[in-house]
């Protein structure tokens, strides 16, 4: 599914139990998800671990709000164009053109829902 320019964002959640951010690529209708452990700054200098989760709807490109269940709060971190440069069942290659994430990005499947996100300068 090689495809033209699509969307993505990262979303900072904060929550009681600490902060996380997603990852999310405009694949179609629906927001391919990945959960990071680090903020968009800090992915730049990082080969990170990544956990595959589930779909979003189109609608979280621009969501900002509370958490589903009201304890704490979502907020966009990143947000931009991707290009899929290429794709099989364990890598996609993409090219990102966000406001802090550029360049080109390599996220390779490890297990089933662990994946490598690389920055590949």
């Amino acid at each position: 599914m090689i495809s033209p320019n699509n969307a993505f964002v990262i979303q900072q959640h904060t929550t009681p139990e600490g902060c996380h951010w997603d990852l999310m690529l405009q694949m179609g209708d629906v927001l391919w998800t990945w959960r990071m452990a680090v903020s968009p700054e800090q992915i730049n200098t990082a080969c990170l671990t990544i956990e595959r989760i589930f779909d979003h709807p189109l609608r979280f490109l621009s969501y900002e709000g509370p958490v589903q269940n009201n304890t704490g709060t979502v907020k966009i971190a990143d947000q931009g164009l991707f290009h899929l440069m290429s794709e099989s069942t364990d890598q996609l290659c993409v090219d990102l053109q966000g406001s802090i994430l550029q360049g080109k990005f390599t996220l390779t499947r490890q297990s089933a829902n662990l994946w490598l996100f690389v920055h590949r300068a």
